[in-house]
């Protein structure tokens, strides 16, 4: 009997060869989403020898759209966003916008229409998540003032091309589509101003009874003890509420997985939705790379390599370029405009999603969608070659140019303290090294007993916000002499670093005993290992965050057990 198992071979297909290929470039150190890509060149069409079936692909493809699209929203965090908002909004909005321009340009040069080359332009314009937040967890920036605001950045990025995603499929027709769903007699401002009424009904239920219900039903699924029931309606969230915004609200897939993410990133059961369902998420991330790659044609490379350089150069240095004078404009130093541009120089999950679209819409010709992959093969696997430049481009720069060491050095005014700072800010104060999670916590509780404290932070926006509540801060990287040398570290009775940089902590405990030999020093840290080590230099007082929890949390067992605390308890009790 013979059976129809074209889905089988191309999963048993995809799979396979997206692991080879994904381990070799692991080996060579190049993400492995572009091993997934190339795997998804080999089964396909464009390249002799067994070709998948291209059509099961794109169905599979939408799976992985849905749950790679709910994995960004369940990480998309507002508050981070609000914390860099000053930098990130503007900069990615011009950021976008020159990169959109610039594709555009070229695409006329070729000869494209003007809607082909919009598409083609915002294709290039948008980096990836997947990418960027692999490359900063690699090299332990993640959580940097860098890596804040590169992520939200990003963040603001993949917003804006949300918005183009709900945007797009009306204004097909005006944009010289060929595939027009449905030919409609009315102006474009009423089918527009209906689909953002769709968008906006979708987001208003979802926003105020996705938060209600989503956690409650999780809350009882979970009260079952069951594991897989709870991953099964985690799936059921992301492709259910996905489905049925497409169905109700002519949403598309990508923009209501976001949502459903979102939410539930709102929900006590955020970070236990992400671990239960990160497999199934990755799983389907790669299918949704591999069918990808089935789109591209080899060919391209060698008949159009001028076309391909020309993709390449806008997304490496045409954005880079932008990103890197934008940062400058705003003030932060020469290492984060170079860590932003190296993050922002290439093109992804965003882009392919984006350029589909298009192809679907009859704007993009698939000329076009092999340019965007060419451009992003290429980008992803420069990409680490780029951020392992970082510090040697920005020494050179340095020692060359007059004009980046003027800028380094130029006068801000956060980054002094104003000649109207109390004594009492200046001599025998706590200096606070950063005003985080933690750093905020400490803070408040040095104000309530009204101990004078100075904060030294790297967020530039948060030092401002900090001056104007009357609080006594200045901007810049602690492991700079300088900073500490302008919070006073000469006259400080301690010194706290709250921030979990074990890079650079070293340097801020060099700076502060060079300059006040008996100041007191508390560090914080995440690893057991680098505790150990940094108690063994004797650098400070160190907190290991497990460590204080397991003490806490012994403390109040032992409490609960120990006699004489409870034979005193009961004396009290009955007098």
């Amino acid at each position: 009997m013979e059976h129809n198992i074209s889905l089988i071979t191309t999963l048993a297909a995809g799979f396979s060869v997206a692991l080879v290929l994904g381990f070799l470039a692991e080996r060579i150190k190049v993400p492995a989403l572009v091993g997934y890509l190339v795997a998804g060149i080999i089964i396909g069409p464009g390249t002799p020898g067994f070709v998948a079936d291209v059509h099961l692909a794109s169905q599979l493809s939408e799976i992985g759209v849905m749950l790679l699209m709910f994995g960004v929203g369940l990480h998309f965090s507002l508050n981070d966003l609000l914390a860099v908002k000053r930098i990130a909004v503007p900069g990615a909005v011009v950021q976008m916008s020159l990169a959109t321009v610039l594709g555009m340009a070229v695409a006329w040069w070729w000869g494209w229409s003007w809607g082909a080359g919009l598409i083609f332009g915002l294709s290039l314009s948008c980096a990836s998540t997947v990418v960027l937040l692999k490359a900063l967890e690699a090299r332990g920036v993640l959580e940097s003032m860098n890596g804040r605001i590169a992520v939200g950045w990003l963040v603001v990025e993949d917003l804006a091309t949300v918005l183009v995603l709900v945007l797009l499929p009306p204004l097909a027709g005006v944009l010289g589509g060929s595939v027009v769903e449905v030919a409609s007699t009315q102006p474009l401002w009423i089918t527009i101003g209906k689909t953002l009424l769709q968008v906006g009904a979708f987001i208003a239920i979802m926003l105020v009874a996705g938060r209600r219900v989503l956690p409650w039903l999780l809350w009882q699924i979970s009260r079952t003890g069951s594991r897989e029931l709870f991953t099964l309606s985690v799936v059921v969230a992301a492709i259910g509420i996905a489905y049925g915004a497409a169905q109700l609200f002519s949403v598309s897939f990508a923009l209501g997985a976001f949502f459903a993410g979102m939410v539930m990133r709102e929900s006590e059961f955020s970070h236990r939705a992400a671990e239960e369902s990160l497999p199934l998420r990755d799983a389907f991330s790669v299918l949704f790379f591999v069918s990808v790659g089935m789109l591209f044609e080899p060919s391209i490379l060698m008949e159009q390599p001028v076309h391909v350089l020309g993709v390449v150069a806008i997304i490496i240095l045409g954005k880079s370029i932008a990103a890197f004078g934008l940062v400058l404009a705003f003030r932060y130093p020469l290492n984060t405009a170079l860590t932003v541009s190296a993050s922002l120089a290439q093109i992804g999950e965003f882009s392919f999603i984006l350029a589909g679209l298009g192809l679907s819409l009859g704007l993009l010709p698939a000329e076009g969608m092999s340019l965007v992959l060419a451009g992003a093969l290429i980008s992803i696997a420069l990409n680490p070659v780029l951020f392992a430049a970082i510090e040697p481009l920005r020494r050179w720069i340095l020692q060359r140019s007059d004009l980046a060491r003027r800028l380094e050095q130029r006068t801000d005014p956060y980054a002094e303290l104003p000649m109207t700072t109390e004594r009492k800010y200046l001599q025998g104060q706590v200096v606070l090294v950063g005003y985080g999670r933690v750093g905020k916590r400490i803070a408040d509780a040095l104000e309530v007993r009204g101990i004078p404290y100075v904060v030294a932070e790297q967020n530039r926006e948060l030092v401002e916000d900090l001056r104007k509540k009357g609080l006594v801060a200045v901007s810049g990287n602690a492991s700079d002499p300088a900073v500490l040398i302008q919070a006073h570290i000469a006259d400080a009775a301690m010194l706290v670093v709250a921030t979990p940089d074990p890079l650079n902590v070293r340097q801020m405990a060099d700076t502060a005993r060079t300059l006040n030999p008996g100041i007191e020093i508390v560090l914080r840290t995440h690893s057991e290992d680098e505790s150990m080590m940094l108690r063994k230099d004797g650098i400070g007082t160190v907190f290991f965050g497990e460590e204080e929890l397991a003490k806490g949390m012994t403390g109040h067992v032992l409490k609960r057990f120990d006699p004489q605390t409870n034979s005193q308890a009961t004396a009290s009790t009955q007098a």
